[in-house]
């Protein structure tokens, strides 16, 4: 059995998911060997998916991140449940190797070569909470311009309630 060549963190893709928005997330490689590494990521879903850069080089015990965009969706899978995987491949190549260097047949499975495989699962996050929905002359509404350190808020006579300034200390109090 041969040592594992990469050390992947985190160990699945999570993107918060929005509809009509794209969402990303980094993978940090890791080279736990003394040779120089190269890397290709695939996906079940290439479409859906913008992995940058998706092939590489790693300089022994070095490391190097990748980004992986979901593009935006215009509709949410149902319990946000997702079935998408991604497959980072990996192989040791010759010291100095650069990355326009890698080609496809460095990954291709022949017998004399090492091609290490890890399969990470995408998991889908529902995105945090929307700001409270204050009711407004009786209707329900967001002002999506409202800035929240300063709340303005109309009352049935028309005026505007904006609180005071915050009031700046004595500098001489923090030294």
């Amino acid at each position: 059995m041969t040592t594992e060549l990469l050390e992947i963190q985190p160990s699945e893709l999570k993107f918060t998911f929005e509809v009509k928005k794209q969402s990303s997330c980094s993978i940090q490689l890791g080279n736990k060997s003394d040779q120089y590494v190269a890397y290709k990521v695939k996906t079940t879903s290439p479409k859906k998916y913008c992995v940058r850069p998706n092939i590489g080089v790693i300089k022994p015990n070095a490391t190097c991140d990748f980004t992986v965009t979901m593009q935006a969706q215009r509709v949410a899978p149902p319990d946000l449940h997702c079935k998408d995987k991604f497959l980072i491949q990996s192989t040791v190549i010759p010291t100095g190797t650069t990355e326009e260097e890698i080609t496809s047949a460095m990954f291709s499975r022949d017998g004399e070569k090492n091609i290490q495989e890890r399969k990470l699962k995408v998991v889908l996050i529902s995105p945090p909470p929307s700001p409270v929905l204050v009711p407004r002359n009786g209707e329900a509404k967001q002002d999506p311009y409202t800035a929240t350190s300063v709340l303005k808020d109309k009352v049935k006579s028309g005026a505007e309630n904006i609180p005071p300034p915050l009031k700046v200390r004595d500098r001489s109090v923090f030294f």
